[in-house]
């Protein structure tokens, strides 16, 4: 029963932290004004500034944010043993997590919907926001270079999801198209597609869809990445609600609906027992240790956990979503709370889920290597007897099928189970794929107006000059968006090492991301922080998460740089990887730099507010942009 009474624990924790503590920082510190307009309204251009209902805003991003950290995260951390994965996840979710994406999400709609990297140059210095900018350039590559692999390795290993997630796509880009132009709500056509995906999970394994399945599993990775890619390029130029509103909300509701199924499946494997094996029906329990400070070839547990779990607890890529997209399609003020503060503590729960089907559902019964069924700790100790072995698939595959022992304990078939969690998370790389690829077309459009010196020439209307400099296409969105995926492709298509084939390039950089991640939501923390204290707003609240977050992923990559880590790993420069030195030591600067620069104007920043963003161009009909109320 004891896992049961985490999930339901964690559950009432949650809505009690959302109606207090989210409450607080929503009506005393943020002061959330329903009056007020927002950047979805006045700079409304129908395709990245879109007035959008909040429920449909969270689901784009909820699954923006979740994607796969999530799960892969809490997943190998279950090593360490499950407590110390679950206390991180449940506080540094509700003091953590959720106060860096609502704050992100409120500091940047009050900035006309700018980018975190922007508003630093303004509440920080001017340099700040091109280290900021150079950062989230270095993490998005990283992402967009990865995520292309890590949906390949759940085709291959779970072909039966990928008709349903093929099939979402045409799926959403119809209720996109027809609510546009009707104007109704998304609820109930999302519903009817939810449906259709049950359904196409149900049946989209048999007969010829078997053998698509298969054949479409068997492509070459570098297949798989050059169309995703392309994908992600296609779904990052169309309006947000073509593709990216409707297909994120098809997918929220699939995972909250998924996340009941396995929630009721833990509730009746916890009182029946699981899926019957042989003529009984297994207990539910915790397989793995409560901690397990010595696992073989792990690393230490203090730094690197919460370097491990970012999605689940805090990530600095969500402030990129709050402040690259969410803030752009808030309708109304007071919805910050139910999306930038909700979807975190969702995601924790998440998290927690993940967290109990690695350690107990696994126990429900595994097969082994010689085909015998492993049960309880034999079953969690074959999947995490080694760090080492803990490649991508299996990172995965526990998940998966720990969670889809919950449903099988319920009755559903075990390809239903196996493949509607493959769908679940596939799905979710995929709106972590387009989503990012978008914020980094931001990033580039923005590094592109810093460095491009700008050359009137004769132009054919006066007061609108052309530009000769020839790389100015990149401050276009289209010619931004396909640098993106020229840079990630070609650090894909790059062998990922020894022994590694093409398409793994993303590999390369991979140990860095987890760090720089979670330096980015230190800095990001910062620029919150700032904005708080010019406003002589209270700050404890984000300084001491500021502190954290900037101490701990600095620790984490010094010591993979220098110091020999547990079992035969080596640290970086041991090992001679100089492209992870350089961009280690280049991250480590960058920081350090950012760190001066604000320790500099700490002091002159008290109640002193920043330079207003420049007033915004009349219309041609003389109607001010910035009149009338939002909600």
């Amino acid at each position: 029963m004891t896992p049961l009474f985490i999930a339901l624990g964690s559950l009432v924790l949650y809505i009690i932290a959302y109606h207090t503590y989210g409450r607080w920082l929503a009506r005393k510190i943020f002061r959330l004004d329903p009056a007020a307009v927002m950047p979805s309204v006045a700079l409304n251009d129908d395709k990245d500034y879109v007035p959008t209902e909040k429920s449909v805003l969270f689901g784009h991003h909820f699954t923006s944010i979740a994607g796969t950290g999530p799960i892969v995260g809490p997943a190998i951390a279950v090593i360490w043993g499950w407590l110390p994965a679950l206390l991180w996840v449940l506080f540094g979710s509700i003091l953590f997590g959720a106060v860096h994406d609502f704050g992100a999400l409120v500091v940047s709609m009050r900035n006309r919907g700018q980018t975190v990297g922007d508003i630093a140059g303004r509440v920080l210095t001017p340099r700040v926001r091109l280290l900021f900018l150079l950062i989230l350039f270095m993490a998005l590559t990283i992402v967009l270079a990865i995520f292309g692999l890590v949906i390949a390795v759940v085709f291959r290993s779970y072909p039966a999801a990928i008709f349903p997630c093929l099939v979402q796509i045409p799926l959403a880009i119809a209720i996109g198209v027809w609510l546009h132009r009707k104007g109704v709500h998304l609820l109930v056509p999302s519903l009817i597609a939810l449906a259709l995906m049950y359904v196409s999970v149900a049946y989209g394994d048999v007969g010829w869809l078997n053998a698509f399945n298969q054949s479409l599993a068997q492509w070459e990775l570098t297949t798989w990445v050059m169309v995703l890619l392309v994908y992600s390029y296609i779904a990052s130029v169309l309006p947000v609600w073509t593709l990216l509103q409707p297909r994120d909300f098809i997918n929220s509701l699939q995972l909250l609906s998924a996340l009941a199924l396995v929630v009721i499946g833990l509730l009746v494997a916890a009182t029946m027992g699981g899926a019957p094996v042989g003529d009984a029906r297994p207990p539910l329990e915790l397989a793995a240790p409560a901690y397990n400070a010595s696992a073989p070839g792990a690393p230490l547990l203090f730094p690197f956990l919460f370097i491990t779990i970012a999605c689940g607890a805090v990530s600095g890529f969500h402030c990129l979503v709050s402040s690259g997209t969410s803030s752009k399609q808030l309708k109304c003020e007071t919805d910050a709370q139910f999306v930038g503060y909700g979807s975190m503590l969702t995601e924790g729960f998440l998290a927690v889920i993940v967290i109990l089907a690695c350690a107990a559902g696994l126990g429900l019964g595994i097969a082994g290597a010689d085909g015998a069924v492993l049960l309880g700790s034999d079953a969690w100790a074959a999947r995490y007897g080694d760090w080492k072995a803990l490649g991508l698939p299996q990172k995965v595959g526990a998940f998966v099928d720990g969670s889809a022992n919950f449903l099988k304990a319920i009755g559903l078939g075990s390809t239903f189970a196996v493949a509607l969690m493959g769908v679940l998370v596939a799905s979710f790389a995929a709106t972590t794929l387009d989503t990012a690829c978008r914020l980094q077309r931001y990033v580039i459009q923005e590094l592109a107006g810093t460095f491009i010196k700008r050359r009137a020439v004769t132009a054919p209307k006066p007061g609108v000059p052309l530009t000769a400099n020839p790389f100015t296409w990149l401050t276009n969105k289209h010619g931004a968006t396909i640098f993106a995926i020229i840079l990630a492709g070609a650090m894909a298509f790059t062998p990922g090492g020894p022994g590694k084939g093409p398409g793994t390039g993303g590999l390369i950089l991979w140990p860095l991301f987890g760090a720089t991640n979670q330096l980015l939501g230190g800095l990001a923390f910062l620029v919150i922080t700032f904005w708080m204290w010019r406003r002589r707003l209270p700050i404890w609240f984000v300084a001491i998460p500021t502190v954290f977050m900037l101490v701990l992923p600095c620790w984490a990559v010094l010591h993979q740089l220098f110091i020999q880590a547990v079992g035969s790993d080596q640290s970086w420069i041991a090992m001679k990887s100089w492209h992870l030195v350089f961009i280690a030591i280049a991250t480590i600067a960058l920081e350090i730099w950012m760190i001066v620069e604000a320790i500099t104007a700490w002091p002159k920043a008290k109640g002193v507010l920043e330079p207003e963003l420049q007033p915004l161009p009349v219309p041609a009909d003389g109607v001010e942009n910035e009149g009338g109320r939002s909600c």
